[in-house]
């Protein structure tokens, strides 16, 4: 025998559902992520604004997410083959082996050497390969270093004062194991343009 909701039960049972969704609504879309924002807004404010690093008095972008740099003045950051859009996220899916990788990582290699005036041996990995992301916002300190000289004479600064400021904005490992040394690039310039103008 089949079982049969009268209208009324039928209706009861609708209003039930139609009252847990509206306080499910209520909990897990308004107050759940208020109190998740307001939570970090207190605890960590600048996490919780997206990091953005400020020059002059505004913001010029966020530690977080690279961005592209041209000029001799600048630090350059890693290649992106998504021109740093953080809206195309990702690597560039060639493997290790694929013949257009090697060809471009050898191209790559050349053309930052004779860039920063570098043996190609000098160069590091991270200068001529782009981030699982595509928007790395930080360098080894080793790419750092050759590019050092590069800026220091479109600045008209000295060498050993640019390597002051990549020393200064060299981060370790975290918790002193995970990861690897790194500079993180407009930091490190926003730095380098205050030292330029001071300067002069």
């Amino acid at each position: 025998m089949t079982a049969t909701l009268s209208p009324r039960r039928t209706g009861r049972l609708a209003w039930a559902a139609c009252r847990a969704l509206l306080v499910l609504t209520v909990v897990c879309g308004l107050l759940y992520p208020l109190a998740v924002t307001g939570i970090a807004q207190a605890a960590f404010p600048d996490r919780a604004d997206g990091t953005p690093v400020r020059a002059d008095g505004r913001d010029v972008g966020s530690a977080l997410v690279g961005q592209r740099w041209s000029g001799r003045e600048w630090f350059h950051g890693r290649p992106s083959h998504s021109d740093y859009d953080p809206r195309a996220t990702g690597s560039g899916q060639l493997g290790a082996s694929d013949p257009r990788l090697v060809r471009t990582v050898r191209e790559n290699r050349q053309a930052v050497a004779d860039y920063n005036g570098v043996p190609t041996a000098a160069v590091p990995p991270d200068a001529v390969t782009g981030s699982g992301s595509a928007i790395d916002p930080d360098i080894s300190p080793e790419y750092a270093r050759i590019q050092t000289s590069r800026v220091a004479r479109a600045n008209h600064l000295t060498k050993g004062a640019v390597r002051e400021l990549v020393d200064a904005h060299t981060e370790g490992r975290d918790l002193g194991f995970l990861g690897e040394p790194r500079v993180n690039v407009l930091k490190l310039n926003v730095a380098v343009r205050k030292a330029a103008a001071a300067a002069r």
